[in-house]
């Protein structure tokens, strides 16, 4: 039950967020704005998200995901009906970009903190499963949002989405099963403040700023990288979501290796993969060959989401594992905010994507490295748990 109701908000919340590409060429015909300006609409709410994922985790382990996730759900659905409405970019960026930055941070770190206690030893398999509704949610909302933008124009889209969010989000987070707060408060493990000075922490915080640098970048470029290229928006929105498809395989198939190889090495891989999948990015021309990179970027992507939490449960045990992991996606939240928004202004300067693709590959590569020697000092740490 637990993490059929947490795949599920992480569809509708990732829904909202990833149908962004969908809507990138309506707004820049509807508002005269460049790359740069509507790039920046998405990149300020995927900072939100990742900077309100540490209050909604402490909320989470104050008061139980179940509350939060309901009030992500309502700040979702006021989002994209208020963008709706939207006159201007800047309006966007008030609606839009604080909405749903608000709605996911509130949804995704309590609804993944929920299922980590329920699990042991295929830990790393249930939390995959959960957030492969991140996965589902980047495939169908790209395409559904084109669909509807078809049928009812980018404003009647933005209804439709809210709709679909408000009747699916609520139920699912009615829906969430979790531990009495009296179990919360007696977990073993280190508390949020004792995690915070520990050396683990801030190796895997490094490592999810450099990543998030380039890993949003595709989410909202490509389908415009697509189109200059000669394709489609069609065959370009449906890059985005094969990311999605990509993320739902690697949520689902990579945490059942990882529970037995190693947690902190498979991630190391998956940074290493997505660095190896830019250089590819930047090297394809012909489609087959962007969607092979949209598939085995969005597998790496999505085996990483799913691993993060899981190794904060290794590490420090149930007691904070919804606040702890929350601070360290603000840190997601530092690359996410300058990643696509550097890009769409590299684009506007240089008329080009290179420099952005390369500095996110190298931004990755670092990435692994620093979980590299996070693994080698884990062997020399002991890590006291209350």
């Amino acid at each position: 039950m637990v993490v059929a109701a947490a795949f599920t908000l992480m569809f509708v919340g990732f829904a909202a967020a990833y149908s962004f590409a969908a809507f990138f060429g309506a707004f820049q015909a509807e508002f005269g704005a460049s790359r740069g300006d509507v790039a920046l609409v998405f990149s300020m709410a995927a900072f939100l998200w990742f900077l309100t994922g540490a209050p909604g985790g402490v909320l989470a382990d104050r008061f139980g995901a179940r509350r939060v996730a309901l009030a992500g759900v309502a700040c979702l659905a006021a989002a994209l009906g208020l963008a709706a409405v939207s006159g201007s970019v800047a309006a966007l960026y008030v609606t839009y970009s604080v909405g749903i930055g608000i709605g996911v941070g509130l949804v995704y770190v309590p609804s993944v903190g929920a299922v980590q206690p329920w699990f042991g030893a295929n830990r790393a398999a249930a939390s995959g499963i959960a957030v492969a509704g991140i996965g589902a949610g980047n495939i169908a909302g790209p395409l559904l949002a084109a669909w509807w933008i078809g049928l009812f124009g980018w404003r009647g889209a933005y209804v439709a989405l809210a709709i679909l969010v408000l009747v699916l989000g609520m139920t699912a987070a009615l829906a969430l099963k979790e531990r009495s707060t009296g179990e919360r408060k007696n977990s073993k493990g280190l508390g949020l403040r004792e995690a915070l000075v520990t050396g683990p922490f801030w190796l895997l915080y490094l490592s999810l700023t450099l990543s998030c640098i380039g890993l949003f970048v595709p989410m909202v470029h490509l389908g415009a990288y697509a189109q200059d290229l000669g394709y489609s928006d069609a065959q370009g929105v449906t890059l985005v979501s094969l990311i999605g498809l990509g993320s739902l395989l690697g949520r689902f198939t990579v945490g059942p290796f990882a529970d037995r190889l190693g947690r902190s090495r498979s991630l190391a891989a998956m940074y290493a993969g997505l660095g190896a999948m830019l250089l590819v990015w930047w090297a394809a021309g012909a489609w087959w060959l962007l969607a092979l990179f949209a598939v085995v970027f969005g597998i790496c992507y999505g085996a990483y989401v799913a691993l993060l939490p899981t190794i904060v449960m290794d590490l420090y045990g149930p007691r904070a594992v919804s606040g702890i992991t929350g601070c360290l996606y603000t840190g997601a939240g530092l690359g996410t905010l300058v990643g696509p928004w550097l890009a769409g202004a590299a684009y506007d300067a240089l008329g080009a994507y290179d420099l952005p693709i390369f500095a996110g590959a190298a931004c990755s590569f670092l990435a692994a490295a620093v979980v590299v020697l996070m693994i080698r000092n884990e062997k020399t740490q002991v890590l006291h748990r209350g």
